[in-house]
């Protein structure tokens, strides 16, 4: 897979063909994330492939489905678990993201598997992804782990503006000044 762009996600359900041996076949579902419907179908018989022995010659796609954020305004914490093929093996991964989206914590995710691991997105598997417990004032319920990420979470954090510059209408200077502003 390439993951091109922004990674979106999706649910797809597929099955084998009913056949006179097996006039019921299961029903399978998978959520993953890709760039477009094309290649999620792809990922999924993949894995469906893979896992449960059903090619996409015997099978069928029964819908695709696209997943909508629920709030995309609200900024989250998500734990994201990963398996990814490198030279020497295979490993498993825990890490947290935090974005406004699932879609872009994931993208965030490939993005980080590749420049710090140098895993391609074809040996990226995306195992599970939670959204992390908000904490409270008190503290409580913390659901991140990383150093990274529990900075974010107190309630009185502040971002100071290092070398800010007066806007001229506070100045009451002229439209065109002669000299470059400080911002020292």
């Amino acid at each position: 897979m390439k993951a091109k762009g922004d990674l979106r996600e999706f649910i797809i359900t597929g099955r084998k063909l009913p056949s006179d041996a097996q006039p019921h076949p299961s029903v399978y579902r998978v959520r993953l994330f890709a760039p477009d419907p094309i290649a999620a179908k792809s990922r999924f018989w993949y894995f469906v492939s893979y896992y449960k022995k059903v090619n996409k010659t015997a099978g069928e796609i029964i819908s695709v489905k696209k997943v909508a954020e629920k709030t995309p305004g609200l900024v989250k914490n998500f734990g994201i678990w990963v398996r990814y093929d490198s030279r020497s093996g295979t490993h498993n991964m825990y890490r947290e993201y935090r974005d406004t989206k699932t879609d872009g914590a994931v993208t965030q995710c490939y993005r980080d598997m590749g420049a710090r691991h140098r895993a391609r997105p074809g040996s990226i598997q995306i195992l599970r992804v939670e959204r992390l417990p908000v904490t409270n004032a008190a503290g409580e319920k913390q659901g991140a782990k990383r150093p990274f990420i529990t900075q974010l979470l107190d309630s009185k954090i502040k971002f100071p503006l290092p070398r800010r510059i007066i806007s001229r209408k506070q100045q009451n200077a002229p439209r065109f000044a002669t000299k470059r502003p400080s911002t020292m």
